[in-house]
């Protein structure tokens, strides 16, 4: 390598040079800049004066505050009073809150909000009684509710409304309603008139009727005649809590004058409070009102409705479904037309005008506008199944359907997302029906918004079911070989879910993707279906995701009744996640192992899974042996015996080989706590089996009593130590002495505990098989199987053999799933999890399994 020319070194160093200064200038402006910070720090005076003893107490760090601190600190103070209470509530009362009334009164927006807060978090918190309550905070309530910034007075007043929940009647009347007379005239100001509003409501319900027309109507009368249209509004919309509290009577004859006068009322903002409150209100009144005084009223409101504020159309067209059902035959036949026809033009309001102009060259009030309108037909979708109520489910086709096409192709995705929540309401109702709004379902589920997507399947199964049920006929022949254009529409909708990012919907689409097998055929999920939750299962880096197609893809299996397709999926399962070189895929088949457990009968598990599933105690990685561990009582759960007795002994060989050779902390300690877990579980016995095998080894008959008396007993804890016998083909009975050695064994087993018989310096196998003492010393029982079932442990004993233990599910010219796999501890990455260079194989026979 030559040294660089003196030319190259001078301009390498001119170079650094200019690097250098530029580097400089760039820290003298920065240094410019940083001054202004620097001189808004603190000085040591003003650091001096914020410097509290540490020695106070909380209530005296608090008073001192309060008296001399700064307003930021005055602001924590009553921010922690909650605290206080709860600590010292007596203190507190008579030292800390009388500071809080004086600073609250020269207080900021900031520090007023923050009261208002801790109030009501004391009362809720129930620190001290409501007696105490009202005696020590109501007063510094009241005085605050007129507060000249409008937030400020809504946060006092909310926290009022919540002490009159608890108040006695007598500290109502005296303390709030007698006061109120003054604050409702007209001469006080708007602020204070409308806080009146909102109480008068609040106290109706403290009240009985008596004294609410004697001593609150007259104040709501007054109010609802005020000059100003905000308390005339305020006060309408109270009247419905009003009429909850007087009663039918009073209403009508009170109430629903007020409101039909209101609906009248020059203001729009108080005839829409009156027209909602007449709708809220529609099942008090009786036929009679409704027809004659309430149904003029909305009849006037709707046609008045379009040349006024879109915000009245917001509100018209969200209280549509009520107002509906509410007049819902009263309706003369042309009245309902008219009805009719108005929602179907809600509908579509705004559609007309879209000409496809670019939104930078739209006004803004336009703009606006057209929001207004996108809320609007929102609105009417969410009221859909209503208006389908309106004209009967039979008239559907003629009346609704071309207006349900519109919403279902709507341009803005929130009309699409209501109609898609609504799309269930709206099947049930058609019932029998259903079939003509089978090509929306498909327009819905290849509707390019993910939102959409997953509103509809929140409650897709059903829909399915109703589909495949419903229509012209009800019979299930070809489940829904009427709707040709399901399954692409599904299977675009998943991939579509697993290209975004939105993975809670790709998970929610696979969890309900398990309703398949009841509509649509099991070759069609085969072919279509299942493969693809092989590829989520191995390819997919979400863990919910994958999980989600693990259980789809054993349900799918669970309904398969082709016995070729199955083995081929359980023998895809056990090569690629069981016997894969990715320990990720081998972590999934675990998973898969625990929804088999759960959806499949015991004896499937146990004739096709639970070899391959326990074969991974000699996994390379830590975390797979560590999660077969937490399995392993739902493995031996699925043990019969005597039946399974060999995969038993499978299950103690491979728990035994753990507690002598796992050298991982971490997995150590799970062994151990799972071996206890194994040593308490109980085994399902097969009692007619037992007696059956004894009757033929013992060659004599057995009465009906004695055969009851041991069908009884028949469930065996399974804690009984090893060199205990029990009931099992061969043994007999138990003898006097039984009860000393189950005695003398617990206590063998609980010292060899305290001695930390489990300690991880196990040393090598050959050194835990030199002497049988030592090993049935550290090793608890797992099955309690006699003596007989004990397996010697030697290198050849953890080496399963095809000629003894292997399921009859597997040919016999095939190897097992094999234990050659060693117990090392190196944590390999992903991709090669597994030491092997190829996946082992196994070879499923054609034999039947009963699921």
């Amino acid at each position: 390598m030559h040294p660089p020319s003196p030319a190259a070194a001078a301009a390498v160093m001119d170079f650094s040079q200019n690097s250098l200064f530029g580097y400089m200038e760039d820290l003298q402006e920065l240094t410019i800049i940083e001054r202004p910070v620097r001189r808004s720090l603190k000085t040591p005076e003003e650091i001096e004066r914020l410097t509290v003893d540490e020695d106070l107490s909380d209530i005296e760090r608090a008073v001192y505050l309060l008296s001399a601190g700064q307003d930021i600190q005055g602001t924590s103070v009553i921010a922690n009073l909650p605290f206080l209470m709860r600590q010292n509530p007596a203190e507190t009362l008579r030292r800390v809150l009388p500071k809080v009334r004086e600073a609250l009164h020269v207080a900021g927006v900031e520090m007023q909000l923050t009261a208002a807060v801790s109030f009501l978090t004391i009362l809720q918190d129930e620190s001290v009684s409501v007696h105490t309550y009202a005696h020590s905070f109501l007063q510094v309530i009241l005085l605050h509710l007129e507060h000249r910034d409008a937030g400020v007075s809504n946060a006092w007043l909310e926290t009022l409304l919540s002490v009159i929940e608890v108040l006695p009647k007598d500290t109502l009347r005296h303390e709030i309603l007698n006061p109120l007379v003054s604050k409702a005239q007209l001469s006080q100001t708007v602020q204070s008139r409308l806080v009146s509003c909102k109480i008068l409501g609040k106290l109706t319900n403290k009240f009985d009727a008596l004294a609410i027309k004697r001593e609150i109507l007259p104040l709501v009368k007054s109010l609802c005649q005020d000059v100003e249209y905000e308390v005339r509004s305020c006060m309408c919309r109270q009247l419905e809590n009003i009429a909850q509290g007087i009663g039918t009577e009073l209403t009508k004859s009170v109430v629903l004058p007020e409101l039909i006068e209101l609906s009248r009322d020059e203001g729009s903002s108080v005839r829409l409070a009156a027209f909602e409150t007449l709708v809220n209100l529609l099942d008090i009144f009786d036929t009679d009102d409704r027809s004659q005084t309430i149904l003029p009223v909305v009849k006037s409101f709707c046609e008045k409705s379009f040349k006024a504020d879109e915000s009245i159309l917001i509100s018209l067209s969200f209280h549509l479904g009520k107002l509906c059902h509410g007049l819902y035959g009263i309706f003369t036949p042309d009245q309902h037309l008219r009805f009719l026809e108005f929602y179907k033009k809600l509908c579509t309001l705004g559609l007309q005008q879209e000409n496809g102009h670019n939104e930078n060259q739209i006004p803004p009030q336009i703009l606006e506008q057209e929001k207004k309108y996108i809320s609007v037909r929102k609105n009417c979708a969410y009221n859909f199944p209503a208006m389908i109520v309106f004209v009967d489910p039979k008239n559907f086709h003629m009346e609704l359907y071309s207006t349900f096409f519109c919403l279902c192709h709507d341009p803005e995705v929130p009309v699409r997302y209501t109609i898609a929540i609504c799309f269930y309401e709206v099947s049930k109702l058609l019932n029998s029906g259903v079939y003509l709004i089978h090509k929306e379902l498909i327009t819905l589920l290849q509707d390019e918004s993910l939102e959409v997507l997953d509103a509809l399947i929140d409650h897709l199964p059903e829909i399915l079911e109703l589909m495949s049920t419903g229509g012209e006929s009800s019979v299930q022949e070809n489940k829904l070989s009427s709707l040709p254009d399901l399954v692409p529409a599904l299977t675009a909708a998943e991939q579509r879910a697993a290209a975004s990012l939105k993975w809670r919907t790709h998970e929610k689409l696979l969890q309900k993707y398990a309703c398949l097998p009841q509509v649509i055929s099991s070759d069609q999920i085969y072919y279509r279906f299942l493969q693809r939750m092989f590829t989520i299962m191995m390819t997919n880096n979400v863990l919910p995701v994958q999980k989600a197609a693990s259980r789809t893809l054993c349900i799918f299996l669970r309904y398969n009744r082709k016995q070729e397709q199955r083995h081929e999926v359980i023998q895809k399962l056990i090569e690629q996640l069981g016997q894969g070189k990715s320990y990720w895929n081998r972590l999934r088949f675990l998973d898969t192992c625990e929804f088999i457990i759960e959806i499949f009968s015991k004896s499937f598990f146990c004739k096709y899974f639970f070899l391959p599933a326990i074969e991974l105690t000699h996994d390379p990685v830590a975390n797979v042996r560590m999660k077969l561990c937490y399995l392993l009582p739902k493995v031996k759960s699925t043990l019969k015996i005597p039946a399974d007795k060999h995969l038993l002994q499978q299950l103690e060989m491979c728990v035994r080989k753990l507690l002598c050779q796992e050298k991982d902390k971490d997995v150590l300690a799970i062994v151990k706590r799972t071996v206890l877990e194994l040593d308490r579980m109980e085994m399902s016995m097969d009692a007619e089996q037992l007696e059956k095998e004894k009757q033929q080894n013992d060659g004599r008959p057995m009465s009906d009593k004695t055969f009851e008396k041991k069908r009884r007993d028949s469930k065996t804890p399974t804690s009984l130590p090893k060199n205990i016998p029990i009931s099992v083909p061969g043994s007999s009975s138990a003898t006097p002495s039984t009860s000393k050695e189950i005695k003398k064994s617990k206590l063998i087993r609980s010292q060899s505990f305290n001695n930390q018989a489990f300690h991880a310096k196990y040393g090598n196998l050959d050194k835990c098989t030199t002497s049988k003492s030592s090993t049935a010393a550290y090793t608890p029982s797992v099955s309690g199987l006699s003596k007989t079932s004990m397996i010697s442990l030697t290198d050849d004993s953890f080496r399963m053999r095809n000629t003894n233990s292997a399921p009859s599910s597997f040919s016999s010219n095939t190897s097992l799933p094999s234990t050659s796999r060693g117990t090392g501890n190196s944590v390999d990455p992903k991709s090669s999890g597994s030491k092997d260079t190829q996946p082992r194989k196994a070879t499923l026979k054609s034999r039947k399994s009963n699921p």
